[in-house]
């Protein structure tokens, strides 16, 4: 979900909840204590150069039980931050302490927001000798398939 998609969606929310995706809601006393620009400047195992940029948000959870996020707060820390750091429409990477920190994509599903998994992968699949993964058959799929020698159908 980019940033434009997020100041899009949180006018009309009465409150903002995040979920991750095995079901687990985010304490709703979260905060959202960063919100920033992540530069990540890389060489890949093929040996092309990369920039990435996404805008990070930070959930953090305190002993502050009342506390509630209000989506027109949200909005104002959005604002500050873009004026403060020329932030781009990126795509939000969302920061959440779980057994570690986590990274997360961020997507919503018509009543909440949803910390995607995020999954790494290899840029240089080409280059980097990772064999093409094999179509697995049953031996006995091929049998059924095969002309027989008086079936007339060579």
């Amino acid at each position: 979900m980019k940033l434009s998609n997020i100041k899009e969606i949180l006018p009309a929310l009465d409150n903002v909840e995040f979920q991750l995706e095995n079901g687990t809601y985010v304490q709703e006393h979260f905060h959202v204590t960063e919100v920033g620009v992540i530069t990540k400047h890389f060489i890949d195992c093929g040996g092309t150069i990369r920039n990435e940029k996404v805008v990070n948000f930070q959930l953090w959870n305190a002993n502050d039980f009342e506390h509630r996020l209000k989506p027109t707060k949200l909005l104002n820390i959005i604002k500050l931050s873009e004026e403060k750091l020329g932030m781009e429409d990126a795509e939000i990477e969302v920061e959440y302490q779980s057994e570690t920190i986590g990274k997360y994509d961020l997507d919503f599903n018509g009543n909440h927001f949803i910390l995607k998994n995020k999954q790494t992968a290899c840029l240089a699949q080409d280059a980097c000798g990772i064999p093409a993964e094999k179509q697995k058959v049953k031996l006995s799929d091929l049998n059924n398939a095969c002309c027989t020698p008086n079936s007339g159908c060579c």
